[in-house]
């Protein structure tokens, strides 16, 4: 299994946009979900948004309607596009993905991840 790698962090103003990505060459194995999740300095780590193998998303409250998440399986990539960033956006941002799991945990769920990347940091400036 490959550690996925993270791209696409950065400063940005609040406001602005970002675009995330994250490459695996288990990205298009079949069965595997993914998430993006963030840990600000003295904060938990929390998970920002999951997709499954069917390509069901589902979002942390705070970002619904602001962030995308999607899966490019012929590219192997994994994104998370970032709009109206808010300065509480801020954090690195961590891309894990997870081994078919007939129990269909939500997605949310970290503790159902196997695999981590080591992160991306976002930086939103007021």
């Amino acid at each position: 299994q490959e550690q996925p790698v993270e791209s696409g962090g950065g400063l940005v103003q609040a406001g602005g946009s970002l675009r995330l990505s994250c490459t695996s060459s288990t990205l298009s194995s079949d069965g595997f979900a993914w998430g993006w999740f963030r840990q600000a300095p003295g904060k938990e780590r929390e998970a920002v948004a999951g997709i499954d193998d069917f390509d069901s998303t589902t979002y942390l409250d705070s970002v619904k309607g602001r962030f995308t998440i999607s899966r490019d399986n012929d590219k192997k990539t994994l994104y998370l596009q970032m709009t109206i960033l808010k300065p509480e956006d801020a954090g690195m941002y961590i891309c894990a993905a997870r081994r078919f799991n007939v129990d269909r945990p939500g997605l949310l769920q970290g503790s159902t991840y196997q695999y981590w990347g080591h992160g991306t940091q976002v930086t939103v400036s007021t």
